[in-house]
């Protein structure tokens, strides 16, 4: 078991090392596209449904995440990371050779599916391996993968769909993740095939029910007041199918063995509060990484590249400290004090962004932007080790899977809220929404227990 064996520090960089490309994959494809999106709106004719280009993707992604990393738990990590590389694969060269709008989502929400097993089973793997207490000092390889895709990946869209076709940026992940598929099979070669709880029976109607739930509340969170009014026939159905769906799920989950969902985990306090930081950390990043640019451009009359450009500083500081939150926490030996003072320059720099206007120099914009960032990068790697540190050897794929789950639904709900609020009261009340979600996570982090990180698996 690998719960078992304590693992030396170059077996675990291996693995560590092995599984970055396939985050990298999964991340950079949540970024890359986005440039492209108007020159495949203009090849399919499809202007209108074109932004379900990205929202396919992610709704797939978001609802698989806890799947598979369940059945990791079950079945092991090199064994669901290979089908969700090949997967990934084939929909990319699927999405290349699209003709038409429906052709380009189905490819993308089997991409998505694909995308969901690397990032879900590639953090699983490295809590494999690496203790709680030592995960920080591999942060960097996982900070620099989300760093490269969120800074590169835009850039890297913009080039090639302009300068050659918006194909390559599909085509390119092709012998990314041949590499990937290598290099990953050689690290996790030495894990164990099957997990504690292998030989469980797969529960079937918990993914079916756990699905369908995500996918109408995601659904009526990024298309209701875009496609469809909030107060439409098409929304109220959406709200029932999710309640019925939900209260279906908890049904199942409550009477068999081995659930798809644990429910136990959430009577952990540590995990359950680990999740509501995820949600709400996700809510800020997601709410001003989509209305910072728009700023930018509305109210300072910037250029859709000066835009992006402006973005670079909150990028990096996101990227440096979460790298250095690792280490402040392996040097603690504890999540909770980097937790609560990454939330509250959360808070400072969401207040601070309500206050720009027309005239806030720009000195003072990047500041705020820095600010903000760097608590978003300095919680996040934390809230990741409290959850896995505080799970049992034997949920901590379901534990994380659910960790990334409500990180994407609280993306969802960032830049719906943030789109509403800018678009019915500006920029500044905007910001200030998502000060609140901030707050109510700084009250999270209090309320959470303070748990020794422990030294072995």
């Amino acid at each position: 078991m690998t719960g078992e064996r304590q693992f030396t520090h170059p077996e675990i960089l291996a693995v560590v090392r092995g599984v970055s490309l396939a985050i990298l994959l999964s991340a950079l494809d949540q970024t890359i596209v986005v440039p492209a999106v108007p020159h495949m709106a203009r090849d399919f004719q499809a202007f209108s449904h074109v932004s379900w280009i990205v929202s396919a993707y992610l709704l797939t992604g978001t609802a698989a995440t806890p799947i598979f990393g369940k059945l990791s738990d079950v079945f092991g990590r090199l064994a669901l990371l290979r089908p969700a590389i090949i997967l990934f694969i084939l929909a990319s060269l699927g999405c290349a050779a699209a003709e038409n709008l429906p052709e380009m989502l189905v490819c993308r929400a089997l991409q998505g599916i694909g995308g969901a097993g690397l990032i879900t089973v590639a953090q699983t793997a490295i809590a494999d391996v690496a203790p709680p207490r030592q995960r920080g000092r591999y942060q960097i390889y996982m900070s620099g993968m989300w760093g490269i895709a969120s800074i590169g990946g835009p850039v890297l869209g913009g080039f090639l769909a302009d300068s050659l076709s918006w194909r390559w940026i599909f085509g390119i992940n092709l012998p990314l993740g041949v590499w990937a598929y290598i290099w990953a099979g050689r690290a996790l070669r030495n894990l164990p095939v099957k997990a504690p709880g292998g030989g469980q029976k797969i529960d079937v109607w918990g993914a079916v029910f756990l699905m369908a739930t995500i996918t109408a509340w995601l659904v009526l969170l990024s298309s209701a007041g875009r496609d469809f009014a909030w107060d439409s026939g098409a929304a109220g159905a959406l709200v029932v199918a999710g309640c019925a769906g939900l209260l279906a799920l908890l049904w199942q989950e409550s009477r068999v063995k081995a659930p798809m969902l644990p429910l136990h985990i959430f009577g952990n306090g540590v995990v359950l509060g680990g999740l509501l930081l995820s949600f709400t950390n996700s809510l800020c990043t997601f709410g001003a990484t989509f209305l910072l640019p728009l700023y930018f451009q509305y109210v300072r009359h910037g250029s859709a590249e000066n835009s992006g450009a402006f973005m670079t500083p909150f990028l990096l500081a996101f990227v440096v400290l979460s790298f250095a939150g690792g280490h402040i926490s392996r040097w603690l030996g504890r999540t909770k004090p980097t937790m609560l003072a990454a939330l509250l320059a959360c808070l400072a720099g969401l207040l601070l962004l309500a206050t720009m206007g027309p005239a806030t120099s720009v000195a003072l914009c990047v500041l705020y932007m820095v600010v903000l960032g760097g608590g978003i990068g300095l919680v996040q790697p934390n809230i990741t080790v409290a959850i896995q540190n505080a799970a049992a050897r034997a949920d901590v794929g379901a534990a994380t899977g659910s960790m990334l789950l409500f990180r994407a639904i609280g993306g969802a709900a960032g830049a719906t809220l943030a789109g509403t609020v800018m678009l019915t009261a500006g920029f500044p009340a905007a910001f200030l929404a998502c000060a609140v979600a901030a707050a109510l996570a700084v009250a999270v982090a209090a309320w959470m227990r303070d748990s020794a990180l422990r030294t072995t698996n």
